[in-house]
């Protein structure tokens, strides 16, 4: 039996947990529409819907900083897909973190709980 996320859903975009495969770290989350799945399936290297540019793009096409899928898997009612990916340059956010999840909720206020690993302006030249 061949089964794929249910793409009918939510306008065509399915919401992706992005984890660490060596650490198990959240390291981010975005949206894939068929054509991200496909493209990832067939690469082996992570692609996304990008809500704001209103296009497909391949992680680390700026930035070098690519991901190597190397689990895929799929929720019970097909509508949310985790990666488990190798992610290439340390780190998946653009604000040069390991994670887009470097900050803490704390008592009304944010506190950022680590380090960059790169420095953004560096890489993206903006």
């Amino acid at each position: 039996m061949t089964l794929k996320p249910d793409f009918s859903k939510h306008d065509g975009l399915i919401p992706v947990i992005v984890q660490s495969a060596c650490n198990e770290k959240v390291l981010m989350l975005a949206y894939m529409n068929e054509l991200a799945w496909n493209m990832t399936i067939e690469t082996g290297k992570a692609h996304y819907w990008s809500r704001s540019r209103q296009r497909l793009w391949v992680k680390g096409e700026e930035s070098g900083h690519a991901q190597l899928v190397r689990d895929i898997l799929v929720d019970c009612d097909l509508d949310t897909i985790l990666l488990r990916v190798d992610q290439l340059g340390g780190a998946a956010c653009h604000t040069g973190h390991e994670s887009c999840f470097y900050r803490r909720y704390v008592d009304g206020r944010l506190e950022v709980i680590s380090k960059p690993v790169f420095d953004p302006r560096e890489v993206y030249k903006k």
